[in-house]
């Protein structure tokens, strides 16, 4: 399974490469992305398996991200410290959506749930 880490925060997203090697070592962090831009080109390019995409970007939003695509073919994990975004990620098929500061067994279960999707 491939995964891209997207999140402005360089903080959040170690602790999410922390997470998946401490719990998941077979996972393959395939690239990461602190801006929409450099998120919609690293989905092009490695056509990940599963998303771990924060909301709030310097250069937009997920939602923006997620509207240039003309397919998503992928499962996305929304990681984020806003509660205000959940529904709009509902309709963009969420699998999971955590709210910063999260649990490690909240990112597991997570994680867990996209390898079930995957099977």
């Amino acid at each position: 399974m491939k995964i891209l880490i997207v999140d402005d925060e360089l903080s959040a997203r170690e602790q999410s490469k922390r997470l998946l090697a401490e719990f998941f070592p077979e996972i393959n962090v395939c690239a990461e992305a602190d801006s929409v831009s450099m998120a919609h080109e690293a989905i092009l390019l490695h056509q990940p398996d599963v998303v771990l995409l924060d909301v709030d970007m310097p250069d937009g939003t997920a939602f923006d991200l997620l509207k240039r695509l003309p397919k998503i073919n992928f499962n996305i994990i929304f990681i984020t410290a806003y509660e205000k975004y959940a529904l709009q990620a509902i309709k963009f098929s969420a699998l999971d959506y955590l709210l910063k500061p999260y649990s490690s067994g909240e990112f597991v279960e997570a994680i867990r749930k996209a390898q079930r999707k995957e099977e």
